[in-house]
């Protein structure tokens, strides 16, 4: 690819463009998506005319422009998340029947949890996930769900950095995130009173995919002091466990015993 002056590939440049969108800023000028970009104005404009002409960007009766319908249809081709969000949709819609504020599915991602579904309510008083959008892997019950069920070099090396404190209840301690991962494994889920925002509390259980590992978090996010867990974590776990099925997921339940041998 070809590089610019300053030694960026191309790819790296367009990266930046479209990195540049979010759900504020869902269109913008050229000369504010250079801004945010950090990209010259020039090279923006000429960037922008190869990606419109392509219908990777869009302009809209304003002149501003956004991402294009043609980008998001390449991504959706082939992505591994669409089999998994298909999975999931229909027992993520039966655990918000029964929650009533917000479903999320979440994966690890470069040191984060990735919401790539959400299901939402509009009376929710809690709403801090997105989809596509991301949080910090020890600021969410997904994350901790993610990191308790990972491969311990990815721990030892997540535990090894720095971690920042979002409330008084933010676990940023190695020793004490080991003893929570544990119990997470223990129990077979987390949840995690005000760790991000003091006001919202969330419950997550681990999705397993065909190779018995965790690919992803089933989680709800309540208001603080409505966590029912007793109640709530029974639903998510039936459902975790359609959704794994879904994968190809053949796990066995603990203390489970069949009780028909297969004739009436």
């Amino acid at each position: 690819m070809a590089n610019s002056s300053s030694g960026e590939s191309i790819i790296r440049r367009l990266v930046r463009l479209v990195g540049s969108f979010d759900d504020v800023h869902l269109t913008m000028s050229v000369a504010t998506l250079a801004r945010r970009s950090g990209l010259p104005v020039t090279t923006t404009y000429r960037l922008v005319d190869e990606l419109l002409a392509e219908g990777l960007m869009e302009r809209d009766a304003s002149g501003e422009v956004r991402i294009g319908t043609r980008l998001w249809e390449l991504v959706s081709r082939s992505s591994p998340m669409l089999g998994l969000r298909e999975a999931a949709l229909p027992f993520m819609e039966d655990v918000q029947s029964v929650v009533q504020h917000s479903t999320t599915l979440g994966i690890l991602d470069s040191d984060e949890v990735l919401y790539i579904e959400r299901i939402g309510s509009r009376d929710s008083l809690v709403d801090i996930t997105k989809v596509a959008g991301r949080l910090p892997v020890h600021g969410t019950s997904s994350g901790l769900v993610l990191l308790a069920y990972s491969e311990p070099a990815y721990q030892d090396l997540f535990l090894s950095r720095p971690l920042a404190r979002f409330t008084d209840d933010t676990l940023t301690h190695p020793t004490d995130l080991r003893r929570h991962l544990a119990h997470i494994r223990q129990r077979g889920f987390a949840s995690m009173p005000g760790i991000i925002v003091p006001e919202s509390s969330g419950i997550a259980v681990p999705v397993f995919g065909r190779a018995n590992t965790v690919v992803a978090a089933l989680s709800v996010v309540v208001p603080r002091n409505e966590e029912n867990v007793a109640a709530r974590v029974p639903v998510l776990m039936t459902s975790a466990r359609g959704i794994s099925r879904a994968l190809g997921w053949r796990g066995e339940l603990k203390g489970a015993v069949r009780q028909s041998n297969g004739s009436i």
